[in-house]
């Protein structure tokens, strides 16, 4: 296994990580729940966001940017990771409400699903193929 196919791993690892953190501290967010307030809650997303961002990098340098590439979702998905953390941080700490807090939180998963589907289709557009190409894709299967 290459360094580039071990970064991918990690940063996958991290994306999973990440996404089921984000989700429980937001529902703990949600029921005003004590757990927030706990050591780990408090530190574990700082470690799994910075392992998902430096692997992200690392596997873009490995596999793109050191051949003088870069493709359209590698940007999208490199942007879309920090407006990911912004709206985290809206979210979990700066919503002055909850209703702000929530919808934060709702907007944060809708945009990680964006974020993810860009990679796993490798597009900046994953939402927008054509319908030809969707329905012989769908025929192929």
């Amino acid at each position: 296994m290459t360094i580039a196919q071990i970064s991918v791993h990690v940063h996958a690892l991290a994306v999973l990580l990440s996404l089921i953190g984000f989700v429980l501290r937001g529902i703990w967010m949600l029921k005003d729940s004590p757990r927030l307030k706990a050591r780990w809650v408090k530190i574990t997303p700082h470690v799994v966001d910075t392992v998902l961002l430096l692997s992200g990098v690392a596997a873009a340098y490995l596999m793109f940017w050191r051949h003088g590439v870069n493709p359209d979702y590698v940007t999208v998905m490199i942007v879309g990771l920090l407006a990911y953390i912004v709206l985290g941080l809206f979210a979990l700490k700066l919503g002055k409400t909850k209703a702000v807090r929530s919808s934060a939180w709702v907007a944060a998963i809708v945009l990680f699903l964006y974020i993810s589907a860009a990679g796993g289709m490798k597009t900046a557009t994953p939402f927008m193929a054509a319908p030809s190409v969707a329905a012989a894709q769908a025929g192929a299967h």
